[in-house]
C-alpha cells in the first residue's frame, strides 16, 4: 500500500510539473486573454444599469427576434438548396461547362454581401436602369402603374446573402461527396433505387455532418452581417446592437442584446448536435475509384448547366462587371491614391491578424499536443469559438476589456507617477487587431490542429531521442510538415480580415478607414461609383484563394 501511495504521489507531482512549463502556461494565458471579450459581454449584461431591457422588450425586441429568425432560416434554406445541389451535380455528373463550374461556383465567396447589396440596389431601385427600361418599353410613368419587387427589404437581404454565402455549403458538401466511396452509391442502384433516391437516402445522409457545418457557418455569417441589414434597414439583432450602443449610448443594453444574440449561436450548435446524438457516419469501405461522372445530354444537360450558371452569374459575374464599369467611369487619380492608402490600412490589419492568428494557433495547438489534458483542451476549445460569435458582439466585449485595461494602467500611473496615460489600446490599431485575432483564431487553430493530428507521435519521439526539445521538434519536424495547412490558415484569415466590416467600424481609430469601411461610407451616401475601385480591390484579394481551395478539393479524393 505504501508503494502504491508513493507512486500516486509521484504521478501527481509529475502532472503538477507538467502544468508548470512554458507551453502549458502560455497556452492557458493566451486562451484566457481571447476568452475575456466573450466573458465581458455577459458581465456587462448582468451588471446593474439603466432599465432599458424592459423598454426594448416591449418595443423593438420582438421584431429583432422574429426578423433575425426569418433571415437565418431563409438564408440557410437557400444556401442549402444551391450549395448541395450544385455540389452533387459537379461531383457526380458530366455536362457542358462542368470543368469551369467546379471552381467558378466558389467565386461569389470573394464578393462581400454588403458590396453585392449596394450594386443590386443601384440597378434595381426605382431610379435604376432596369425599372427605367421597363417604363420606357411599356410607357409607365409612376410606380403605381406596375409592380416590381422592393430590393430594400427583408427579401432583398435574404437574396443578397444567399448569393454570396452558398459557397460555404458548396465547399464542404463537395468535399464530402468527393470523399464518399462509389460502392455505396452503386449498391443503392443495384437494390433498385434511382438517382434521386440514392442521393437522398445514401449520399446526403453520409454528407450530413459536413453540410450541417456549412449551413451553420452561413447562419453565423448571417448573424454577423451589418452592411447589408443596415443598408436595407432590416431590423436584425446586429443592427439593434449598434443602435442601442451608438445611438442610445447604452453599453449595458447593447451587451444584453449581444448576450441574447450569442444564445442564438449556442442554440444552433446544441440543436444540431442533439439532433444527431445517436447517429454515426462512417465509410464502410477503403476502396476508392474514379467517380462515375454520369453523362447528362440534351435537355438534362442544359438544365444542369443552367442550374450551376445562374448562381455564378448573379453572385459574381454581374456584380463584378458593374464594379469594373463603375471603376472605369469614375476613374480619378486623386481618389485612387486615397483608395491605395485605405488598401494599405486593410493590408496592414489583415496581415497582422493573419500572422498573429497563425502564430497563436500553432502555439496553442502544439501546447495541447504536448500536454494532453482535458482541462486545457476545454479552455482552448472555448477560446476558439470566436468565429461563431458575431463581430458586433465581439466588438462590445473587446471595447469593454481594453477599456478596463486602459483605465487600470491610467489609474496606476496617476497614483505612482502623477500623470495620465490616456487610452493606450482602445480606439487604436491594436484594438482592431485584437478583435480580428479573437474572431479569426478558430480558422488558424482548426487548420493547424487538424494538420498536427496527422503527424504520428513517433515523429516526436524520434526527434526527442536525437536531442531536440519541444521547440526544436516544432521548428525542425512539425512546421515543415504542416506548412501547407499553415499557409492556408494565413490565407483564410487574411481574406476574411479584408472583408470584415462590423468589428472594424466599431473598433477602428478616428478617421481611419479600411477598404470595407470606405465602401460602406460611400454606399450609405448613395455614391457607390466613387468607391467602386475599393470594392473591386476587396473582391480581387479573395479570388485567388477561392480558386486554390477548389483545386485542393478536386485533388483531395483518395487515389486522385
Amino acid at each position: 500500500m505504501e508503494i502504491v501511495a508513493n507512486r500516486m504521489a509521484q504521478s501527481a507531482r509529475k502532472q503538477s510539473r507538467d502544468w508548470f512549463n512554458s507551453w502549458t502556461i502560455g497556452t492557458a494565458l493566451i486562451a484566457f486573454a481571447v476568452i475575456l471579450p466573450i466573458a465581458a459581454v455577459f458581465f456587462i449584461a448582468m451588471s446593474p444599469g439603466d432599465d432599458i431591457w424592459s423598454h426594448l422588450a416591449s418595443t423593438v425586441l420582438p421584431d429583432y427576434i422574429w426578423t433575425t429568425l426569418r433571415l437565418m432560416v431563409a438564408v440557410g434554406l437557400g444556401t442549402f438548396i444551391i450549395g448541395v445541389g450544385s455540389a452533387w451535380l459537379v461531383s457526380m455528373y458530366r455536362f457542358p461547362g462542368r470543368g469551369i463550374f467546379e471552381w467558378a461556383l466558389l467565386l461569389p465567396l470573394a464578393m462581400p454581401a454588403y458590396v453585392i447589396a449596394y450594386l443590386y440596389t443601384d440597378i434595381l431601385e426605382f431610379a435604376g436602369p432596369v425599372q427605367a427600361m421597363l417604363r420606357d418599353i411599356y410607357g409607365w410613368s409612376t410606380q403605381r402603374e406596375y409592380w416590381f419587387p422592393e430590393i430594400r427589404s427583408l427579401g432583398g437581404a435574404i437574396s443578397m446573402m444567399t448569393l454570396v454565402l452558398y459557397p460555404y455549403v458548396y465547399l464542404l458538401s463537395r468535399a464530402a461527396f468527393m470523399e464518399q466511396s462509389v460502392c455505396v452509391i452503386e449498391a443503392s442502384r443495384v437494390l433498385g433505387r434511382g438517382p434521386w433516391r440514392s442521393f437522398t437516402s445514401v449520399a446526403l445522409p453520409l454528407a450530413r455532418p459536413a453540410i450541417v457545418i456549412g449551413v451553420s457557418l452561413v447562419m453565423m455569417e448571417t448573424l454577423n452581417d451589418f452592411g447589408t441589414v443596415d443598408f436595407f434597414a432590416v431590423n436584425s439583432f446586429t443592427l439593434g446592437i449598434y443602435d442601442v450602443w451608438l445611438n442610445m449610448n447604452n453599453v449595458a443594453g447593447a451587451a444584453q442584446l449581444a448576450g441574447l444574440m450569442l444564445l442564438f449561436v449556442i442554440f444552433l450548435i446544441m440543436a444540431e448536435r442533439y439532433g444527431r446524438r445517436k447517429q454515426r457516419f462512417h465509410h464502410t469501405t477503403t476502396k476508392f475509384k474514379a467517380l462515375p461522372g454520369y453523362l447528362l445530354t440534351g435537355g438534362r444537360g442544359f438544365l444542369a448547366t443552367l442550374a450551376c450558371a445562374i448562381p455564378i452569374i448573379l453572385g459574381f459575374v454581374v456584380p463584378a462587371g458593374i464594379l469594373v464599369a463603375y471603376a472605369i467611369t469614375h476613374f480619378d487619380a486623386a481618389t485612387n491614391i486615397e483608395v491605395l492608402r485605405h488598401a494599405g490600412n486593410s493590408f496592414l490589419l489583415s496581415g497582422l491578424a493573419a500572422v498573429l492568428a497563425a502564430a497563436v494557433g500553432v502555439f496553442m495547438a502544439y501546447g495541447v499536443r504536448l500536454r494532453n489534458d482535458r482541462v486545457l483542451k476545454v479552455i482552448v476549445r472555448v477560446a476558439s469559438l470566436g468565429y461563431a460569435i458575431p463581430g458586433a458582439v465581439l466588438a462590445v466585449g473587446v471595447m469593454v476589456t481594453l477599456g478596463a485595461v486602459d483605465n487600470g494602467i491610467d489609474s496606476l500611473m496617476r497614483q505612482s507617477f502623477g500623470f495620465s496615460t490616456g487610452l493606450l489600446f482602445s480606439g487604436t490599431i491594436a484594438a482592431v487587431t485584437f478583435g480580428y485575432l479573437v474572431r479569426f483564431l478558430a480558422l488558424a487553430f482548426g487548420s493547424v490542429e487538424a494538420s498536427l493530428a496527422k503527424v504520428t507521435p513517433s515523429m516526436d519521439g524520434a526527434a526527442r531521442s536525437l536531442g531536440q526539445g519541444a521547440l526544436g521538434t516544432l521548428k525542425r519536424v512539425h512546421l515543415p510538415m504542416i506548412r501547407g495547412s499553415l499557409l492556408t490558415a494565413v490565407m483564410l484569415v487574411f481574406v476574411d480580415g479584408m472583408k470584415e466590416l462590423p468589428m472594424t467600424i466599431s473598433l477602428r481609430p478616428f478617421n481611419f478607414h479600411t477598404l470595407a469601411t470606405y465602401v460602406h461610407q460611400f454606399a450609405s451616401d448613395e455614391q457607390l461609383g466613387d468607391a467602386s475601385l475599393a470594392a473591386l480591390a476587396i473582391v480581387a484579394f479573395g479570388i485567388l484563394p477561392v480558386i486554390g481551395l477548389s483545386l485542393a478539393i478536386t485533388r483531395s479524393r483518395p487515389g486522385h
